[in-house]
């Protein structure tokens, strides 16, 4: 009988490492409503048309100093252009479920005005691939994995579009939101394009701003 039991237990085991995953829902894992809510916002899927683009966000508008907790609104979208000085995985975060496979993760995508400031990382805006819109361009036969953005695209000026989203969660790590005795400053502004829905490559020089 203990044996008998014994495989049962196998035989359930072994089942469940075959049924596929539960998808993780647009709010994550996130336990507080305000991350459920912010969360949601990363995890858009709607393209960016012409009449969300807000055109008055640049990537030096973004950067521009003082305090911009309110100088955009998430309901619209931007285009910007911008010198990539890097591409990374993102963290294990809630949006994500704690996702640990880097292929579940979103992509950080570092964009500066130009090539000169890529080495402070307080003159950088952060714009961010989702695991949403990765599959979505895959469907575009295009490879958005993180591996392949970072072949593509570090080094070079590329125009992105996508949802303007206020990353909160960064806000006392961002030069225009930190306070003065902040410690641990790494990037301009806690605003950033995310998710990102189109990336093209600009030809020619890069932006002055």
């Amino acid at each position: 009988m203990r044996r008998f039991g014994g495989a049962l237990v196998a035989a359930f085991l072994l089942l469940a490492a075959r049924l596929p995953a539960e998808p993780c829902p647009a709010r994550g894992d996130a336990v507080r409503s305000d991350v459920q809510t912010l969360n949601v916002l990363k995890n858009r899927t709607a393209a960016v048309t012409a009449a969300d683009i807000d055109a008055s966000v640049t990537l030096g508008a973004l950067l521009a100093p003082g305090n911009d907790a309110r100088r955009w609104t998430s309901a619209r979208g931007a285009r910007v252009i911008g010198y990539v000085r890097g591409v990374r995985p993102g963290g294990v975060e809630s949006v994500n479920c704690h996702a640990r496979s880097v292929a579940e993760r979103d992509t950080h995508i570092e964009l500066t005005v130009r090539a000169t400031d890529a080495f402070d990382e307080r003159r950088m805006v952060v714009v961010e691939v989702t695991p949403r819109t990765r599959a979505q361009a895959a469907r575009r036969g295009e490879d958005w994995s993180t591996a392949g953005l970072r072949r593509d695209l570090l080094g070079r000026t590329v125009e992105v579009t996508g949802w303007l989203m206020a990353d909160t969660e960064h806000a006392a790590e961002s030069a225009n939101t930190a306070s003065r005795s902040a410690r641990h400053v790494w990037r301009g502004t806690m605003w950033e394009l995310h998710p990102v829905t189109a990336i093209r490559v600009v030809a020619g020089n890069h932006p002055s701003g």
